[in-house]
């Protein structure tokens, strides 16, 4: 027998009970109290401040959590507030291994501003794993994969970077899962310790809310997460957890539909004249397409290619797409890696992992198919 309840069911119903609210309310209210009545001073009932804990962000972080199989889910006010969150887990000394074609944001952060409190990072190719095996210290203690890296989307072995990580007792593997979805993976059942969001993308799903989540199964990492978020105050509001619980309720009915454009998008992409090289895990051309069959249930959404032709042209004849930063909303975006989300990565770095001046990388939405593909097809062209 199937597993019951099934994903989108969770998506709908997870942390959703109307018996929650005195009103019976099928759909969560917001609650923007900032404090909460206390009978007897220091002993509240269920809240006392929203930094704390709030009603409407319990009801997103419950939901979240069924999604991706755990106990504990944890909301941040973005999804580098959630990363500043997990390195609060690090201390001077410490070392971190991180895929090289992480996001620009990610890398930014933890070079710019871990490393001013003596934590030691190695940024390499987590696809190459005997790379890991001579990175990997004594003093390891994270290891930060992303389920598709942003914007080359490779995919990292998640299975064997744990296997790999049991050798540091006390080395934890973060998984950035934003890309793929809970929808399309689900990184604890394949070891990894906790999972990241960056909320804003596709389970929210609407580009109008800027959020992060934290996942895990580990009792002593959920408790120390949850006290970092009010510690150093990095929480969503209300009004974004009602949205971003909102947007999931459509997730599995969003990223199907992702997908299918995607992959349409992709097999168009290789055969067009103008373009150099597709990069879309669910073409078999993909280094990684067979391990992703094995290990997720899907390829999401996002497609990148190197164009042959002026950028400028092609960005200013698409119609349907629109050129800005950000991914996973329903509309369809295209944007510019090395001039955009990553150019505060060095020059030479850039280059080294791929994201050359001729990437393009596309967050393929939910408009009918055929127009998807008549725009890019004209865009290139008008790009010659």
């Amino acid at each position: 027998m199937s597993t019951y309840p099934h994903f989108g069911t969770d998506a709908i119903h997870a942390g959703q009970d109307p018996d929650q609210w005195s009103s019976k309310a099928v759909v969560p209210p917001i609650v923007m109290s900032a404090t909460y009545k206390q009978r007897i001073p220091g002993q509240p009932d269920l809240y006392e401040y929203s930094r704390s804990d709030n009603p409407t962000r319990g009801v997103f972080e419950r939901c979240i959590a069924a999604l991706e199989g755990a106990k504990h889910g944890i909301a941040a006010g973005s999804g580098l507030g959630a990363t500043t969150l997990l390195c609060q887990l690090l201390k001077s000394g410490d070392h971190v291994i991180a895929m090289d074609d992480c996001y620009g944001g990610t890398y930014r952060f933890f070079t710019a501003i871990m490393s001013k409190y003596g934590v030691e990072f190695d940024f390499i190719d987590l696809t190459d794993i005997s790379l890991m095996e001579k990175t990997i210290k004594p003093n390891t203690k994270m290891i930060w994969a992303e389920s598709l890296t942003n914007p080359t989307l490779k995919y990292t072995d998640i299975e064997a970077v744990v296997k790999l990580s049991k050798q540091n007792k006390d080395c934890i593997v973060v998984v950035d899962n934003t890309f793929m979805t809970p929808y399309f993976l689900r990184p604890l059942e394949l070891g990894a310790t906790i999972v990241y969001h960056s909320v804003t993308k596709y389970l929210n799903g609407h580009s109008d809310v800027v959020m992060g989540a934290i996942c895990t199964n580990d009792d002593e990492l959920g408790s120390k997460l949850k006290y970092f978020a009010n510690a150093c105050g990095i929480v969503p509001s209300p009004f974004d957890c009602f949205l971003a619980n909102r947007g999931m309720k459509t997730l599995h009915v969003r990223m199907r539909e992702h997908q299918k454009n995607a992959t349409a998008v992709a097999q168009f992409l290789e055969t067009s004249p103008f373009v150099e090289k597709v990069i879309y895990p669910g073409l078999p051309s993909h280094p990684q397409h067979e391990l992703m069959k094995k290990q997720a249930k899907g390829f999401s959404g996002m497609v990148t290619f190197y164009i042959k032709g002026n950028l400028q042209k092609f960005f200013d004849a698409v119609k349907v797409f629109t050129l800005a930063e950000s991914l996973g909303g329903f509309e369809s975006l295209v944007e510019h890696p090395w001039s955009m989300t990553h150019a505060s990565i060095p020059k030479e770095k850039r280059e080294a992992i791929g994201v050359l001046d001729t990437l393009i990388r596309v967050s393929v939405g939910l408009e009918e198919t055929e127009d998807l593909v008549a725009d890019l097809e004209q865009a290139l062209k008008a790009s010659q």
